[in-house]
């Protein structure tokens, strides 16, 4: 399942690529970003609360929050980033560029997890950065 969920995430940021580059560029990258923010508050704060998963938020042990905390400052920083970048630049260009979190993600899963990365994943790795220099260059 974790698949389909995996191909749904890929579209709906594809879509929020298109989207925030319409949207941001008659303002502020910064305003359009907490704009964008707090309708994924509106949205994530309904899914829990109509899921009744608002009790759970006592069961959150420290490290959690720690971790979560930090999670959700690297989105706010990589957030501002994208829409800065999408105001100045063009979406075919950003979002490929962008990508190479992928990149920088399998790296750090390899050596802060300790996750085992395949051939397979290497190869695909190389292809993305390949894209993505090629990408940067004008």
């Amino acid at each position: 399942m974790w698949k389909y969920y995996a191909l749904l995430s890929a579209l709906f940021a594809a879509l929020t690529a298109i989207f925030a580059k319409i949207g941001v560029k008659a303002i502020n990258s910064d305003l359009a970003t907490a704009i964008r923010t707090t309708v994924i508050l509106l949205i994530t704060w309904g899914i829990v609360l109509f899921g009744n998963h608002a009790g759970e938020i006592k069961e959150i042990n420290r490290h959690s929050w720690i971790f979560l905390i930090l999670s959700g400052i690297a989105t706010g920083l990589s957030w501002l980033f994208y829409f800065k970048a999408l105001q100045d630049g063009d979406v075919s260009r950003v979002a490929p560029i962008d990508k190479l979190s992928v990149v920088i993600t399998i790296c750090l899963a390899f050596f802060l997890l300790k996750e085992p990365v395949s051939p397979r994943v290497v190869i695909g790795a190389l292809f993305i950065t390949g894209g993505s220099i090629i990408m940067l260059i004008k």
